[in-house]
């Protein structure tokens, strides 16, 4: 609590301090219109090229930019669902200059701005590989309480739930578990494996910009644990002075679920400092569904509270602030109205998460040159109980500390050897020291992994071609070697709508703690502990990808078409496998090096926009995930081994269409698909160990909302239901016995909601 009230305290000196800074004279007044209605267009950004500089059209769709540097500047005005256009102006010193704009509706978002592809502000179109963008309208569209309600409506990645008593997820790309992915804050590795095991649905909507999802190997880029791709979630920055409270209610059976949004952001008269507060609360009641008396949805309290800050030293340097507290109580079981030990099943997890950062960003006013140095914090303490039958053992306490520190250095070559390149170069230091203490269950993991890396990489490219070339070297503690990683990319430009991109990608795991070791299931009336031996290797992986992706662009119809094909292959895979039963009655699951494995496939994804008041966007994966050898995962020896990973379908999709009706209704239809799998079902409920094939699922949802306008007041009420059809498992596993890591399917069944949101 110390920690916490010291980074309150340092933070609001430091706001005081930014904004009491003295304004400028030189000014920049105007609008934004749209070009086919004439209508001003509000909340839609506009930046000075070049500089850390920028602000939003107010609601009125106008603009006012004080205190700019003098001389001659490009102007840029950008959006979500909007054309980038740019102007130059020349600015002067005691003077008030006027710059109008005029754009268009593109729902594609061909001019969107990514920094996942290369570690640089990149177009996303003109980016040497593929990056998908989930953007807020994606999350209102689905009615996302957090970010895993989102995640799923990109092609080949996926949201699971693995567990039924305390409802822990974990997300897929390209169908390897969520160990394989890299999720970032910010473009910072700070996403630590404890906060990983419940963190998707602890993340909340109202903090996020936008998600950028990049498939296949990133430890190039990022280091260990991107072999199957990075989720990057950027945070909300202040761009102008407004607010906003949301509240919304969720039925699920006679379970309601309260969740409560608040926003600010504030921004100084000349936009030299700004500040973006959010606050979320949310409270949901536990759901049985079979009526056994065992929920299927945790008992959940949330509450968040965070800010970024920034403040623009000069027009070319910017230094940005980010805090963050999450406090979240959930419980799953039976008998939640006593004490963890007197019941019969209770996974009960208290996490109390403060984490912050502090970047710097500079570049050259010739734009040469380029220097971002950062540090980022994140401390988690988990009080836990994953106890069956009344076990007083089961109590534990877990730490976690991560520190992530590094500087990037970028310098725009006009030539290099045969065309214009962008070097980019600089070294991250990270730091995660875990502490899990179940003295009950004689389990004592402490574990400290110390990673120096170092990462450079050339990018050359023009109007035809661009080809990227770099890697990263990284000294992992539980490693004797130094690891290389490179990676390469290529882009090639048959036309200005049709280009192809082909990539390769080296990636590894270190042998060391992951967000599933943190997680206890409960099985058959006892628990199941994941420890890990002596001599584990750590893994080695090689990507490969393709893709074509072609744009079609006229006035009255527009689309996206992205065809990509991928290979992955792991040598010295990890897997568990069951080894019997302690002497505290137990059972230990080893993680050990498996045989390898290879996933190889196929993603679609079709963006179509036929008329300017309808939108589709669809994804399709085709794939197939075998083991080198058929890899044993039970100690029954009348199970056979199995070559396929399990929990992973051939086939998985999703749509989300949106459909305006009138200007202020708007109807979302949204789905996601989920093909047959094999699915681990140990024995407890059921009399012996087995693989069971689940069915397909069509998630379907339906959502209604509709805009207006209260003495300058927006204001919004939605309503909708999740899950329409009811596509729900129906084996569920009943009582104290079951197999609560036996769960497949759509996370929660058919529920529905109300909400309302103002905004200035």
């Amino acid at each position: 609590m110390r920690t916490k009230h010291l980074l309150l305290t340092i933070m609001v000196l430091i706001s005081t301090v930014l904004f009491s800074q003295r304004p400028t004279d030189a000014n920049l007044i105007g609008d934004v219109k749209d070009k086919k209605t004439g209508n001003h267009i509000p909340f839609i950004n506009v930046t000075v090229v070049n500089t850390v500089i920028g602000t939003t059209t107010d609601h009125t769709g106008h603009y006012f930019l004080k205190n700019l540097p003098v001389g001659r500047y490009t102007i840029r005005v950008s959006g979500v669902g909007y054309r980038t256009v740019e102007q130059e102006i020349e600015l002067k010193a005691n003077r008030t200059a006027e710059l109008n704009f005029v754009t268009e509706e593109s729902a594609l978002s061909l001019d969107e701005v990514v920094v996942s592809a290369n570690r640089n502000e990149t177009n996303r179109k003109q980016a040497s590989v593929v990056v998908g963008v989930i953007s807020p309208k994606l999350f209102q569209s689905t009615n996302a309480v957090c970010m895993a309600e989102g995640l799923s409506f990109q092609p080949g990645v996926r949201v699971e739930t693995d567990c039924n008593n305390c409802g822990v997820t974990q997300v897929r790309i390209n169908g390897l578990e969520g160990q394989y992915s890299q999720i970032l804050v910010d473009s910072r590795p700070i996403f630590s494996a404890l906060a990983g095991v419940y963190g998707l649905e602890q993340i909340p909507v109202n903090m996020i910009e936008r998600v950028e999802v990049v498939r296949g190997g990133g430890s190039a880029l990022y280091g260990s644990s991107a072999i199957a791709g990075t989720i990057n979630i950027i945070t909300k920055e202040a761009l102008n002075n407004a607010m906003n409270a949301a509240y919304n209610l969720q039925m699920t059976g006679t379970s309601p679920d309260h969740s409560v949004n608040l926003n600010t952001s504030m921004v100084s008269d000349d936009n030299k400092a700004g500040m973006y507060l959010y606050g979320t609360y949310r409270n949901r009641l536990p759901y049985d569904h079979n009526g056994d008396g065992y929920s299927e949805l945790t008992l959940l309290k949330n509450h968040t509270i965070g800010m970024r800050s920034y403040y623009r030293l000069s027009s070319q340097s910017k230094l940005t602030l980010e805090y963050h507290n999450i406090h979240e109580f959930r419980r799953g079981g039976n008998k939640f109205e006593l004490q963890p030990h007197q019941t019969e099943i209770t996974e009960q997890l208290e996490h109390e998460i403060n984490g912050g950062g502090l970047a710097y960003n500079w570049y050259s006013p010739d734009t040469r040159h380029k220097i971002n140095a950062y540090v980022s914090l994140q401390n988690v303490l988990r009080n836990s109980y994953y106890g069956v039958q009344f076990d007083l053992d089961a109590y534990g306490t877990t730490t976690n500390t991560t520190a992530v520190g590094g500087a990037q250095y970028v310098h725009r070559f006009g030539r290099l050897l045969f065309m214009p390149s962008e070097f980019t170069t600089g070294f991250e230091y990270q730091y995660d020291n875990i502490d899990d203490q179940m003295p009950g269950y004689q389990r004592n993991l402490h574990q400290i992994t110390r990673t120096a890396g170092m990462f450079l990489q050339n990018e050359w490219k023009n109007d035809k071609i661009n080809v990227l070339i770099g890697g990263r070297f990284d000294k992992h503690n539980l490693l004797d070697k130094v690891v290389a990683s490179p990676r390469m990319n290529l882009k090639y430009n048959f036309t200005p709508d049709l280009n192809w991109r082909g990539s390769y990608a080296a990636g590894f795991r270190a042998p060391q703690a992951f967000d599933e070791d943190l997680h206890i299931d409960a099985v058959g009336g006892t628990v199941r502990l994941i420890e890990i031996p002596d001599g584990l290797r750590p893994e080695y992986s090689h990507t490969f990808s393709s893709s074509f992706d072609y744009y079609f662009n006229r006035t009255d119809f527009q689309a996206n078409i992205l065809v990509e094909g991928f290979h992955t292959r792991i040598n010295d895979i990890f897997i568990l496998v069951e080894q019997g039963v302690n002497a505290g009655g137990n059972i230990i699951m080893h993680r050990v090096n498996g045989s390898g494995a290879r996933v190889s496939g196929i993603n679609l994804e079709g963006r179509i926009v036929p008329a300017t008041n309808l939108q589709l966007q669809a994804g399709y994966t085709l794939q197939q995930s075998l083991y080198n050898e058929a890899e044993r995962w039970s100690d029954d020896q009348a199970v056979a081994g199995e070559r396929r990973m399990l929990r992973t379908p051939n086939q998985y999709g999703y749509f989300n269409l949106a459909y305006n009706l009138t200007r202020q209704f708007l109807l979302n239809a949204t789905g996601t698909y989920t093909g047959s799998m094999l699915a681990p079902h140990f024995a407890g409920f059921i009399a012996a160990d087995r693989l069971e094939t689940t069915p397909a699922f069509f998630d379907m949802s339906l959502k209604v909302s509709y805009d207006w306008r209260i003495n300058g007041i927006a204001a919004q009420v939605s309503g909708g239901v999740k899950n329409l059809f009811n596509s729900y498992q129906k084996d569920l596993d009943r009582g104290a016995l079951r197999d609560a890591g036996y769960v497949y399917g759509p996370s929660q069944p058919r529920s529905f909601y109300l909400g309302i949101k103002f905004s200035n």
